[in-house]
């Protein structure tokens, strides 16, 4: 359970809608990252719900943690930067990241997100889903 509220929230009272269904935020518990210290998931909508065309998740990561450089073998991955900074790499390059960038990384692509200064969300795509 992730108990820190240094971000903007707006995001978690979402919904989104399907022709069918709709996903309310709210109700979308939080999760450790499995590999990263600090890095915390919701996961809004999964592969099971798109047949596994995409998933779709918020991702938050803590001050002075990180997503170490990794690669999605066949995902395409989009992030849009909702609440925070943080610094996104991209090979050799760093890109400062502030709320309203987006950016979009090709499978094979190694990349990943540094947070030195405050707490930073996303709201991360995965096309295929990320299983």
């Amino acid at each position: 359970m992730m108990n820190r509220k240094d971000t903007p929230d707006e995001s978690e009272q979402e919904i989104v809608h399907f022709p069918d269904f709709q996903v309310d935020t709210q109700d979308t518990p939080w999760y450790q990252h499995p590999e990263w210290d600090g890095v915390f998931l919701k996961d809004l909508v999964g592969g099971k719900d798109t047949g596994g065309r995409f998933s779709y998740h918020l991702v938050r990561v803590w001050k002075d943690c990180r997503i170490t450089d990794h690669d999605h073998a066949t995902q395409w991955e989009w992030n849009r930067v909702i609440g925070g900074k943080g610094v996104f790499t991209f090979g050799d390059a760093e890109i400062p990241l502030v709320p309203g960038q987006t950016f979009v990384t090709p499978p094979g692509v190694p990349h990943g997100v540094r947070v030195d200064h405050s707490d930073l969300t996303l709201l991360a795509m995965f096309v295929p889903a990320l299983v």
